[in-house]
């Protein structure tokens, strides 16, 4: 979840290029019920790699295939949306609704990015700097990271290179408004408690799961493996003192660090809190049948106060259930006629995975009211699920353990690259740095490739192609800041015809010089704040054990 700035891989900065991505041509939706432009998905096929080439072509796609979410979904229960949420720039999200209601209603909650220093950071990444901030100042606590490790492991950086390009992602987050009194900036190397908790998690990583997520095989370098449980130490990292909801700004293609880490975040729980009905463990899909057979009880149960499993079992077994669900019926059916006269009764479930024996007992002792106590489970009738997951959690805070909520995450879209294809570092006209003369990015929004017609005429008559535009996602995802009129009023004129590409690219090209002049004094006067941090930004390999990388 590490943002990356050049060679043939990528990370999660938002721009199309070798190391990122940003397709948003063809097609269009609207966002929110504002009916404001949103930027449009296209083309087809997915696939999702933290390190390779690989493309995201239709964003649609990734609902379908990796369980992610519509953020739109979810954005009328957000404080304050970001404009990049308004818009439609993010655009899918895993669980953010925890983040969101933690939020709202002032309880604790976290934002953490990383940032792989591999080359100048650019206004793709400011993407994610400004969600960071956002969740700053919507109360959050913030964390910013150097992914160091990642980038001396995955693509050989050297120690000094790392430290120079990490000083100037750090110029630039600041001097866009993050706070490091009220958030922490780190980097991978310098943190031992994150060292630490990347040695506790790696205990549930297995191999497989390298081979199968990742593609690593026996070529694989440890050290390459080690920086992804270092990662995975990263997003855990906001929990450490206290377990809270927490969100992890990227772009699609870490999506894949981001399922890994909620699965480490399940595994290094106590307890697992389930929904049962018997004394029987059912499966989810065995778990949708029994609590059909229950709530349909009064169409089978010689008592429905008092329903048994036996029973329940013989409905089951003549019921009309859908073809996915037939090998599930027959488990839950073997299981409900082996607990034979046991009454069928919805409870809460408290599972032992990692717990102690101390842990255990403090569980059955803690667990209020009726209760049911088993070897490797407990079962509870008078805690609902969200009083029985706070319960576990506390118990195993407790007892030494970390209650880890599972990461939430957002997905903004890449940016096109100003060329009209890919937006890479390797290709200088096609991005622009964060650290480029004023000058320099207004002559490069001047020469950038636009959605535009072949003639004035035409332009006029038939309307611009925003939805193919670079210059219009200049607009959209940075010119227009926080005026979503603006936005919509650069859309509909030039999809009306009115605007013509010369006058809008001389306008974006003035703002983007205007945005430049003001983020380079910023940086500038960020310098003393930098200064003051406690955070090492100076060459010293020997420290880190590396022979000769002083140079």
């Amino acid at each position: 979840m590490s943002d990356d700035t050049t060679g043939p891989e990528r990370g999660t900065d938002g721009t199309d290029g070798e190391e990122n991505r940003a397709r948003t041509d063809g097609g269009e939706e609207r966002s929110r019920s504002e009916g404001r432009r949103a930027v449009p998905d296209g083309g087809t096929g997915v696939a999702l790699d933290p390190w390779g080439s690989a493309t995201v072509d239709d964003y649609r796609d990734l609902f379908e295939e990796f369980g992610i979410e519509e953020f739109e979904s979810i954005i009328d229960e957000v404080p304050e949306p970001h404009y990049l949420m308004r818009r439609g720039v993010i655009f899918g999200h895993r669980d953010y609704g925890a983040v969101a209601r933690a939020l709202a209603n002032d309880e604790p909650a976290a934002a953490l990015s990383g940032f792989m220093p591999t080359g100048d950071p650019h206004i793709g990444h400011k993407l994610v700097f400004d969600e960071l901030i956002y969740h700053q100042e919507q109360g959050a606590d913030t964390y910013g990271l150097i992914a160091d490790l990642e980038a001396h492991s995955a693509r050989g950086m050297t120690w000094a290179e790392i430290d120079e390009h990490a000083r100037d992602y750090l110029l630039s987050l600041l001097a866009l408004g993050f706070d490091p009194e009220e958030g922490e900036l780190y980097r991978q190397s310098t943190n031992r408690r994150l060292q630490d908790l990347a040695f506790e998690l790696g205990s549930n990583a297995r191999f497989a799961e390298f081979e199968s997520i990742y593609g690593f095989d026996g070529e694989t370098s440890v050290s390459h493996m080690q920086s992804v449980v270092t990662q995975m130490a990263d997003i855990l990292y906001p929990q450490l003192d206290e377990p809270k909801p927490t969100v992890i700004p990227v772009g699609p293609d870490q999506d894949p660090h981001v399922r890994f880490s909620r699965d480490i975040a399940r595994k290094s729980r106590y307890f697992k809190v389930t929904e049962a009905f018997a004394s029987p463990e059912f499966d989810a899909a065995e778990r949708v049948l029994v609590r059909r057979a229950h709530d349909e009880r009064e169409a089978w149960a010689e008592d429905p106060e008092t329903p048994r499993c036996g029973d329940a079992a013989d409905w089951l077994r003549a019921a009309e259930v859908d073809s996915e669900f037939e090998t599930a019926r027959a488990g839950a059916v073997e299981k409900l006629e082996n607990a034979g006269m046991e009454p069928l009764r919805p409870r809460t479930r408290f599972l032992d995975r990692n717990a102690s024996e101390a842990a255990f007992e403090a569980l059955i002792e803690a667990v209020p009211g009726e209760k049911r106590v088993f070897e490797g489970h407990v079962d509870a009738f008078d805690l609902d699920r969200d009083e029985a997951e706070e319960l576990a959690r506390e118990v195993e805070v407790d007892n030494g353990g970390f209650g880890f909520h599972t990461p939430s995450s957002i997905y903004h879209r890449f940016m096109t690259g100003l060329t009209g294809g890919k937006m890479s570092s390797s290709i200088e006209a096609s991005h622009i740095s964060l650290l480029d003369d004023p000058e320099e990015g207004y002559d490069k929004v001047k020469s950038a490739t636009t959605g535009g017609r072949e003639t004035a005429e035409k332009q006029r008559e038939l309307g611009g192609k925003a939805d193919e535009c670079p210059v219009y996602e200049l607009y959209a995802y940075l010119l227009a800041g926080d005026d979503d009129d603006f936005a919509e009023r650069v859309y509909e004129e030039c999809v009306g015809g009115e605007r013509l590409c010369g006058d809008c690219k001389e306008q974006a090209a003035t703002l983007m010089e205007e945005f430049l002049a003001e983020h380079q004094e910023k940086r500038a006067e960020a310098e003393e704040l930098l200064a003051d941090l406690d955070i090492d930004l100076d060459v010293d390999g020997s420290r880190r054990g590396i022979p000769g990388d002083e140079e």
